[in-house]
């Protein structure tokens, strides 16, 4: 366990009393020695806890009092380091340079320790998918964010062409391909739409009328409904 790991187990116990609890009691709980829990003690205090009482007397968290938000498990080092190396290998590039950037201003405010841990990680990316993508997926994104109406050109897998005009409000990043989940003006039902088949996307200024959590949970209800697939193909 590291030490930032240990410390904040520290504090998650101390939550847990609402009386001091003796400083024995605490370095029982936790396997380590009386001497390490008095600097660990020490060591929140001077970083601002609000952590009351002595040696011989006991130790109480005040109410209230937040974990700082960048506080990681090596676990979670690991989950955040894995997934942003996933997504700047994504062919959406705005996104990918957003999640180094995030991983980077992750990194320069985290303790010396947790920063070696997120520097030494060794949980790998696969490489970059190699189908092209025809349109900006970041115009996508944003449409889904603003709740806006997108139309374009759209090939299914035997070469047809159609145009779509959609309420997209869900975009799902596999390995190989991006899929728009969206409600088709055209079809009258939700449809999938693999964005390496769209050409000519044009935005609008048009929101649709229903808000994107709302379907997105209606979509995702029809995933639970015997002979459903939530949304069809869009060739269908």
């Amino acid at each position: 366990m590291s030490r930032s790991e240990r410390l904040l187990d520290l504090i998650q116990i101390l939550r847990r009393h609402r009386r001091p609890v003796s400083g024995r009691t605490l370095a029982d709980e936790m396997g380590v020695s009386i001497r390490t829990l008095y600097r660990d003690i020490a060591t929140l205090q001077g970083q601002g806890a609000p952590i009351e009482g002595e040696a011989g007397l006991g130790y109480v968290l005040k109410p209230g009092f937040m974990l700082p938000p960048l506080m990681f498990t090596d676990e979670e080092i690991e989950a955040i380091v894995l997934g942003s190396r996933w997504v700047a290998k994504q062919p959406d590039k705005r996104l990918g340079v957003a999640a180094t950037d995030a991983l980077a201003k992750i990194a320069a405010v985290l303790p010396d320790d947790l920063r070696d841990d997120l520097d030494a990680t060794t949980l790998l990316v696969g490489p970059r998918s190699e189908n092209p993508e025809a349109i900006d997926l970041g115009i996508v994104r944003q449409a889904i964010r603003d709740e806006h109406k997108l139309g374009f050109l759209y090939r299914d897998a035997g070469g047809a062409a159609s145009k779509r005009l959609v309420w997209p409000f869900a975009l799902a990043f596999f390995d190989k391909v991006r899929v728009m989940v969206a409600w088709c003006e055209t079809r009258q039902d939700f449809r999938h739409f693999r964005t390496d088949r769209i050409s000519g996307l044009t935005t609008t200024a048009i929101r649709y009328p229903r808000r994107r959590q709302a379907m997105l949970k209606e979509w995702r209800a029809g995933l639970d409904v015997p002979g459903q697939n939530g949304a069809k193909d869009a060739s269908a």
